[in-house]
């Protein structure tokens, strides 16, 4: 894995960056280099219990969450572009480009994270962002800049893929797969320490993954979750 240098993470909803790059966060803080993370939306209609956590209570319960999350990883930079949650399809193109390029523009980052343009789990959100991120790189990423999307490498999905989705995580066909050599790719392996904290921010969305980790229990989610994969889209 390169050195990220100050890293800018660009993602949909609270706990999209937490499942996955987490780890790679906490590395680049530990290291003493910048982080920044950007939302989209809040997440707002993403309640399984509406008796605990009423739809239009969503937004501030993922918000808290997510700043739960951050605060445990030593993120200390968070910003939202103030969308909502299923709608980002349906933002203008530009809008949305004008919205992340100046994060781009001011912070600088070495390294960019975001989905690519399968949306990881083909979820219109995450195809939005992954559009809009990628222009603003081009229009304002510094020189050496490097530009990565989210991805799977084919052991994962074939281990992981057919039990998570009993609650519908993937699309037919999704994640993407990247071959585990391919030049440029990111494979993060957790420490167990790092693992450990990875779990602990995970946790911090409870209002979406307590069922879940109900379900298939901590043991699975260390194993699910001890590699980070990205591979590079583009380098200035």
């Amino acid at each position: 894995m390169h050195e990220l240098g100050t890293t800018l993470g660009v993602f949909g909803h609270p706990d999209d960056e937490t499942y996955l790059m987490a780890g790679l966060m906490a590395h680049a803080v530990q290291n003493g280099n910048r982080v920044v993370c950007l939302t989209a939306t809040k997440g707002e209609g993403g309640s399984w219990d509406e008796e605990r956590w009423p739809s239009e209570m969503m937004g501030e319960v993922r918000a808290k969450e997510l700043e739960e999350s951050m605060a445990l990883l030593g993120v200390k930079e968070h910003h939202w572009l103030g969308y909502i949650d299923a709608a980002c399809a349906d933002v203008p193109f530009e809008e949305g480009v004008v919205a992340v390029e100046p994060f781009i523009a001011d912070v600088q980052p070495d390294t960019v994270f975001t989905f690519g343009p399968d949306g990881m789990t083909d979820h219109a959100d995450h195809k939005a962002v992954s559009a809009w991120t990628t222009e603003a790189f081009k229009r304002a990423a510094k020189p050496g800049a490097k530009l990565y999307y989210a991805t799977a490498v084919q052991e994962w999905v074939d281990e992981f893929v057919p039990r998570m989705n009993k609650f519908h995580v993937f699309a037919p066909g999704f994640p993407p797969v990247t071959p585990a050599d391919e030049p440029g790719a990111i494979r993060y392996d957790l420490s167990p320490e790092m693992l450990e904290l990875k779990l602990r921010a995970i946790e911090c969305h409870v209002s979406q993954v307590e069922y879940m980790l109900k379900y298939f229990g901590e043991d699975f989610f260390r194993a699910a979750h001890k590699s980070e994969y990205f591979r590079l889209a583009e380098e200035r």
